[in-house]
């Protein structure tokens, strides 16, 4: 009678020995997403951001019974201080690690290709163990192996169903870089069609892009799903601060991250009794509630430090502020930033006296993504500049100025890299008017009448950065006229402003004033452009 008990209890126990353990991915399939990250660590004084909360993230999800997937939206090689002196290497590694946790799945961004030749991408792909996806673009850099990682029409499986990802990057008559061992293609919306139905004629169970384009691209791409319903969603970057758009039954999804990973995505891919794919979309803030992972700090650590064993100046003490100096992205691709201004106040005087009536720079050139608070560092300074900013004279007449200023405040969205800080001026925009005819009032100082409108056909000298001379951002710049070679790096008319002050006992920086800024934008029910 025992015995007869005993053995179908060994038969049951043994069966749900093999059977019991869930699979990893066993509750369904969870992609985590960011874009545009450049820095190991995190931002605002490591109260935001940064990879190694993105791996807390992964770490709960998978203990959570998910299977997850990384997909990064592009801009992570260049630029920062650390990838002038490693070309990148720093990245690599960090990606690597996040790889061996969850498989990451990567598209190139144009910062990936700011080096004119093409050895230290060679060196990035060689070094990677995360997936490169691309369908627009190749990568011809005369190295076999490294030319050979980048994966087109890509295909996973995950519990059984089949995923197809797209992945298209910004071509140079977007702002994207046009380089010899770069061949890319334009046509986004024919590309994807044509990968969404081999992906499609493969038999895949839903499908995705991942794209480093305008938002506005972004749009148009997922309007495909009208004819493709497996197409749920695309993730991006590109754009600076939060995007969202919903899944509709003729849209895909739309989803793009902040900068320096403040905010990512996670998207719970599931389907329904038919087949068909869903989404449920998480928005996470990564704020300091979020836990730092002790493992990969170890990595942040390395590279920290050797930073500081190459460059060991780099904490040095060279100023101080009067008030918080306000250089997150979100504010200088948005918004007047004290920090933007007090930069755009030393390019007047970059080539003597008389100082240049007006000057601006394009948010997009400013890359410390923190606040500055007390003590000024060098390191402020060097993380601000991404690039090499030396600048131009030259001379527009009023009417000119204003034209080409329009460009600053076009398109629709948050966090614009041509987004201008300006110094000489200031600027009143109505955003509910066409483009090129959005800037209702953009006045001067005049010693005797105070601000006035700036005068059409008076001429006015100018100092931008070379890259905007040039027609970067849009900017028109007239080039009928004399200018000056390029000429001053900005960074060391930041760094010798701070200094200076420093030796006399100065403070730098001040507090925006509403009732006089620099920009200001019109919004229903708002005050007239300026008060005073």
């Amino acid at each position: 009678m025992k015995k007869s008990f005993l053995y179908p209890l060994i038969v049951f126990l043994a069966a749900c020995a093999v059977a019991a353990p869930p699979q990893a991915d066993s509750r369904g399939l969870t992609f985590v997403h960011l874009n545009d990250t450049y820095r190991v660590g995190d931002v605002e004084d490591g109260n935001a951001g940064g990879f190694s909360r993105v791996v807390s993230v992964i770490r709960d999800l998978k203990a959570d019974g998910k299977d997850v997937r990384v997909l990064h939206g592009g801009d992570f090689l260049n630029p920062s201080i650390e990838s002038s002196l490693w070309n990148g290497e720093q990245m690599v590694d960090a990606f690597n690690f996040m790889d061996a946790i969850a498989p990451m799945y990567v598209v190139a961004g144009n910062h990936e290709f700011d080096w004119r030749s093409p050895e230290p991408l060679i060196a990035a792909l060689k070094a990677s163990q995360f997936d490169w996806l691309g369908d627009n673009y190749a990568f011809v850099t005369g190295d076999e192996v490294a030319d050979r990682a980048l994966r087109s029409a890509f295909i996973f499986e995950s519990d059984g169903k089949t995923i197809g990802i797209f992945s298209l990057s910004i071509h140079p008559d977007d702002g994207g870089n046009e380089r010899s061992y770069l061949p890319m293609q334009k046509d986004y919306v024919g590309i994807a069609k044509r990968v969404i139905q081999k992906l499609e004629d493969d038999g895949v169970d839903a499908i995705v892009g991942l794209t480093h384009l305008h938002m506005w691209q972004d749009e148009e791409l997922a309007r495909l799903r009208a004819e493709h319903p497996k197409f749920v969603f695309i993730v991006g970057g590109h754009e600076h601060e939060p995007e969202f758009r919903p899944i509709t039954a003729s849209s895909a999804a739309v989803m793009k991250g902040a900068s320096n990973a403040r905010t990512i995505w996670t998207i719970d891919l599931e389907f329904d009794a038919n087949g068909q794919p869903t989404i449920a979309t998480t928005k996470i803030d990564l704020d300091k509630t979020v836990a730092l992972d002790a493992d990969y700090e170890v990595l942040a650590t390395k590279w920290h430090t050797r930073l500081l064993e190459t460059l060991p100046f780099l904490d040095a003490r060279i100023g101080e502020a009067a008030v918080p100096l306000d250089g997150r992205e979100v504010t200088v691709r948005n918004a007047e930033s004290n920090w933007g201004t007090f930069i755009a106040d030393q390019m007047r005087g970059a080539f003597g006296k008389p100082h240049a009536d007006l000057a601006f720079i394009n948010g997009g050139t400013l890359r410390i993504d923190d606040i500055i608070h007390d003590d000024i560092q060098f390191e402020h300074i060097a993380r601000t500049f991404g690039f090499s900013s030396y600048l131009r004279h030259t001379s527009v007449t009023g009417a000119e100025f204003k034209q080409l200023m329009e460009a600053g405040y076009r398109g629709f969205g948050p966090s614009k890299g041509y987004f201008p800080q300006v110094s000489g001026f200031r600027v009143c925009v109505d955003r509910s008017r066409n483009e090129g005819d959005r800037i209702v009032s953009l006045q001067v100082p005049d010693a005797e009448a105070g601000w006035q409108e700036i005068v059409a056909d008076k001429t006015y000298t100018l100092v931008v950065p070379d890259f905007l001379f040039g027609g970067g951002d849009g900017y028109e710049i007239p080039k009928d006229r004399p200018a000056s070679r390029p000429a001053s790096e900005l960074i060391y008319r930041v760094l010798d402003a701070v200094i200076n002050a420093k030796a006399e006992g100065q403070k730098i920086g001040a507090a925006v004033d509403p009732a006089n800024p620099r920009y200001h934008e019109l919004r229903e029910g708002n005050q007239p452009c300026f008060v005073r």
